[in-house]
């Protein structure tokens, strides 16, 4: 709830500080004296939009800072943890706007987009204004009264998300449909593409195998000549080898060692040289042997290679990067294959949540149909006591075809209403005046009170065009609602201001320069006073008074909890 109001700069308000109590607390005050003030203040610090204009002529910015009391707002205290601005059990909202426009919010000390401050406040607060019983010509505003009353949260919610998942595979089903001509063309191609690539069969490493083997095919002859060759000169020639030169140097040095050791080193190196040239001759000996003269398999490689080099050159890519495009190009394939799958597997699947939803949809329909008519009746009670006494309120619950469905279920709600005798029921926006809609707004809101989550409650005018019982039965209604809520209510009426818990006074200063409003809470004595002028105007007659105190002497319920209340 709303503990503390700190104004600074704000219009006409130099500096005001307010303390709020539970229960229900009424505002009064002459006419232009600024009753909405802290009203006006209060939508400023929770997100509306602010200017220049707001700032009190000569001051460099307006300060307005609410302090709430979150103990027991689950809703707040969540969304307060989800964006880390939680600072235990208060909450403390600032607002402020310079002389040259620019505004700042903040949250718990932490500067935050006015945006944040009205994402906040809905958890915090509402505010009624003089027009705002004109939601409840709202098709939407309808539907969500009725499913506060009817108080299945965890209904709502599986029907909105049954909706959700429907629409997700409705979407995905359409998507895949509308690119089926587009995939067809390309399986078409792709599977030619795969088929001529399977044929082909390209491994990896291939082709640079292939060219190693190519070139040694094709120099064939001149490789088993030349090794020959070089056999011959090295070891198998009937005349002068190397070896046996070698061998024959060896032999010599081996009678040198003798006379002069210091040749041993040489000696061997030359040993060392016979045996590695009798080893070459043996390796080469044993290449000579394996070459093959293979002129088919030489033209069935130079086939493979110009295959290979076609289809690099068909599908621009390197001729090492054929296989990983054989691969890819098959995934590619295989996926459009898996569409026509998903398409199958949709259409099951569609029809199943569409089942899921309709019975979840319908679930809603009867716990709503069952509501409404309970909820009519307690509406047309309480209209009875705003001096509406032939009136006959009726909430027509119908339900639409699927093919109509929504996430909020298949339901049509509408208000109706009749408020003379004889009079069809009719659309509320058709048969209600402003005064009537008043009436009937409030008549809604005490009988939601102990499901409204939302802790203070303020309405600002909206007794405005009733009077005398009507006027009455608006204040003690109010004064019953503000037995589970907050309430706190700018009126003109003493009927309404009498029922108040407390009463606060606005009243209008001028040095003849400068002009101040200020606030503050009326005495027993003082709100005595304050109810008469409501009565009687300004001058108060000794009838007045006695009317005052009669109207502040009825029996009041007890406050719903006990707190101090002041203001300065």
């Amino acid at each position: 709830m709303l503990c503390h109001l700190h104004i600074s700069n704000f219009a006409i308000v130099r500096a005001l500080e307010i303390d709020w109590a539970p229960g229900m607390s009424t505002i009064t005050g002459e006419t232009g004296a600024g009753k909405s003030i802290a009203i006006d203040a209060l939508s400023l610090c929770l997100g509306e939009r602010a200017d220049a204009s707001v700032v009190r002529p000569g001051a460099d910015k307006a300060d307005v800072v609410a302090t709430f009391d979150i103990s027991k707002l689950a809703a707040a205290k969540d969304w307060l943890q989800q964006q880390d601005l939680l600072m235990g059990n208060e909450c403390i909202v600032r607002r402020v706007v310079s002389a040259e426009g620019r505004s700042r919010g903040y949250i718990n000390g932490v500067q935050v987009p006015a945006q944040q401050l009205k994402l906040l406040g809905q958890y915090l607060l509402a505010i009624h204004g003089q027009h705002a019983h004109q939601l409840l010509q709202k098709a939407d505003y309808q539907r969500q009264l009725v499913d506060a009353f009817t108080a299945q949260p965890a209904l709502l919610q599986q029907t909105k998300q049954s909706y959700r998942y429907w629409q997700q595979l409705q979407q995905e089903y359409a998507e895949l449909q509308q690119s089926q001509q587009q995939r067809d063309a390309q399986r078409q191609l792709l599977e030619y593409q795969v088929a001529e690539l399977d044929q082909f069969a390209p491994q990896t490493d291939e082709f640079s195998q292939l060219e190693t083997e190519h070139s040694r095919l094709s120099h064939g002859s001149t490789l088993l000549s030349h090794s020959q060759q070089c056999l011959q000169q090295l070891y198998d020639g009937e005349e002068q080898t190397i070896y046996r030169a070698l061998s024959q140097v060896s032999q010599q040095l081996e009678q040198l060692v003798q006379l002069d050791p210091a040749l041993t080193d040489v000696q061997q190196m030359l040993n060392d040289a016979l045996m590695q040239t009798e080893e070459a001759s043996r390796e080469l000996r044993r290449y000579a042997d394996k070459v093959e003269l293979d002129p088919e398999r030489l033209q069935w490689i130079d086939e493979r290679l110009g295959l290979w080099l076609n289809l690099s050159r068909k599908h621009q890519v390197s001729y090492e990067g054929l296989p990983a495009l054989h691969e890819q190009l098959a995934q590619q394939l295989a996926e459009l294959t898996d569409c026509d799958s998903r398409l199958s597997e949709l259409e099951l699947g569609i029809a199943q949540a569409a089942k899921v939803y309709q019975a979840a949809a319908e679930s809603l329909t009867t716990a709503r149909t069952k509501a409404a008519a309970e909820l009519s009746i307690l509406i047309s009670e309480n209209m009875h006591e705003l001096s509406m006494a032939n009136a006959r309120f009726a909430i027509n619950v119908q339900s639409l075809p699927l093919a109509q469905s929504s996430a909020n279920g298949l339901d049509l709600i509408s208000f109706d209403v009749s408020t003379n005798p004889g009079q069809p029921l009719q659309a509320l926006s058709k048969v209600a005046s402003g005064g009537e809609l008043s009436r009937i707004s409030l008549a809604i809101q005490v009988i939601l009170a102990d499901k409204i989550t939302t802790p203070t409650l303020i309405f600002d005018e909206v007794d405005v065009g009733i009077s005398g019982p009507v006027a009455a039965g608006v204040g003690r209604l109010l004064r019953q609602l503000g037995q589970s809520t907050q309430i706190i209510c700018v009126t003109h009426l003493p009927q309404v201001a009498s029922q108040g818990h407390q009463q606060l006074f606005v009243e209008k200063y001028t040095d003849g320069q400068a002009t101040e409003t200020r606030m503050r809470q009326l005495t027993d004595e003082e709100r005595i006073q304050e109810i008469a002028r409501l009565l009687a105007g300004e001058n108060i007659s000794a009838n007045a008074l006695a009317n005052a105190r009669e109207l502040l002497c009825a029996p009041i319920p007890k406050q719903p909890q006990d707190a101090d209340f002041s203001a300065s």
